[in-house]
């Protein structure tokens, strides 16, 4: 079974895999307020591990910008 609790769970009720999305959702924003946001300081580029997230944030300092794609799995249900 998948280490995931809520596959598990699409798998314990009969779903199948359709495929990995590595980025469904992208959060983007200033360094400021990823600071802000995560009560962390960010004071170089590089990517940050955030409690909690499922993927590191990118901050790119140059830029002033900090980039979270967050993945996902699609799964199919049998519809009855």
């Amino acid at each position: 079974m998948p280490f995931d609790p809520w596959i598990r769970v699409h798998r314990r009720l009969g779903a199948e895999f359709v495929q990995v999305v590595p980025s469904t959702v992208t959060v983007t924003a200033s360094v400021a307020v990823w600071e802000r946001w995560t009560g962390m300081s960010l004071p170089e580029t590089g990517q940050y591990v955030i409690p909690g997230a499922l993927q590191p944030v990118l901050i790119d300092r140059e830029r002033d910008v900090g980039v979270y794609e967050d993945p996902n799995v699609w799964m199919r249900h049998k519809v009855l």
